[in-house]
């Protein structure tokens, strides 16, 4: 029997694309059509035409539809929230699942691409591929949980634990944007960690008024565009010191590996030294006493040399007691940072997808 059919889609405040999965393969060509997210109307109609055009292209009917979409929403009512920037129609809340499944006959997910991506890079990514390693390896150890990040727009954050998407009693599991500021406690993390967090660093250090774009600022760092490139390497290396500040919150709960991805994640060069170094940094408590920020060691499982300690030994044979017997203590407890190969879109797709499989087969 073949496997379920799931359309899904990229939801941008620009454009839509619209595509169609199984078996963890894309099986069409992709349609893109406008957004048009300032008229409500021609949004709804775009919808229903995109995925229209895709079901024209499937050798078999579609069992549901699944995508990641900008929240404040009621994904489990898959009703979207009434004060998206990007989505100005949408104000006052809009039936969008509901909506799309009376117009297919079939069941629609949503969810945040936070969510999508931790849990494609669970189910078919990183949380794979570092344990296929460990094994090669001849490591016992084996990870079962993942903190996903995006870095780009947005700071945004998913958990899977031993296979499960953390959703949330409110549909709200994973929003790590809303931590505190290290560098400025009185803000949110995503001042911080964000194309407008690059930006404004890169201006405030460089003194500039050009309009630049995280690549542009990329570009001055690799000095192949004129600017000031001691500025726009700092500019990355906050960005990376502000998200570990929040990602050390976040993973001392999850205890699992971390993957980063979306558009400032082809910067990682010069964010990941600052953000692994803050990550290995110390906290103290009110009598001066310091301790290790975190209860385990981080590593930049991307930096070939890291990464031959990430998988090495990190235990030792200790006897028991009264008994000739011996256990395993692990000496050195690890956690791996990586940046996605599979790269956010394609990672929220294949989260998109194993979420509603997920879904269906609980029905």
């Amino acid at each position: 029997m073949s496997s379920p059919i799931v359309m899904t889609l990229d939801a941008g405040g620009t454009n839509f694309v619209f595509s169609a999965i199984q078996d963890n393969k894309e099986i069409v060509a992709p349609v893109a059509l406008p957004s048009n997210a300032d008229n409500l109307e021609k949004c709804l109609g775009n919808l229903v035409k995109g995925f229209s055009e895709i079901k024209a292209q499937l050798p078999a009917a579609p069992a549901a539809i699944s995508f990641a979409f900008p929240g404040p929403t009621d994904y489990a009512n898959g009703v979207i929230g009434d004060d998206l920037p990007n989505f100005p129609s949408f104000r006052g809340g809009i039936a969008l699942g509901p909506y799309l499944q009376e117009k297919f006959g079939i069941p629609v997910f949503l969810n945040n691409d936070g969510n999508l991506f931790a849990y494609g890079e669970a189910l078919a990514g990183v949380l794979i591929e570092v344990n296929k390693k460990l094994a090669d390896a001849g490591s016992p150890r084996r990870y079962r949980n993942l903190l996903g990040l995006t870095f780009g727009t947005g700071f945004g954050a998913g958990i899977v634990t031993n296979g499960e998407l953390l959703v949330g009693d409110n549909t709200v599991g994973g929003e790590i944007w809303c931590f505190r500021n290290k560098k400025f406690p009185q803000c949110i993390a995503e001042e911080g960690v964000s194309i407008r967090a690059v930006q404004r660093v890169y201006a405030e250090i460089s003194r500039s008024d050009e309009a630049l774009t995280p690549k542009d600022i990329f570009d001055i760092a690799e000095g192949t565009r004129t600017g000031d490139q001691n500025a726009a390497k700092k500019a990355f290396a906050e960005l990376g010191e502000v998200a570990a500040d929040a990602i050390a919150q976040a993973v001392s709960l999850v205890d699992g590996l971390v993957v980063i991805g979306g558009g400032l994640a082809a910067a990682a060069k010069y964010f990941m030294p600052s953000l692994i170094a803050e990550m290995n940094g110390t906290i103290g408590s009110l009598k001066g006493d310091k301790f290790p920020r975190l209860p385990m060691k981080a590593y930049n499982l991307d930096d070939p040399e890291q990464f031959k300690q990430f998988i090495a030994p990190s235990t030792k044979r200790v006897k028991i007691p009264g008994s000739d017997k011996e256990v395993d203590y692990i000496v050195e407890r690890r956690v791996g940072v990586a940046i996605s190969k599979l790269g956010a879109s394609t990672a929220i797709n294949l989260g998109a997808y194993a979420f509603a499989i997920n879904e269906l087969n609980k029905q």
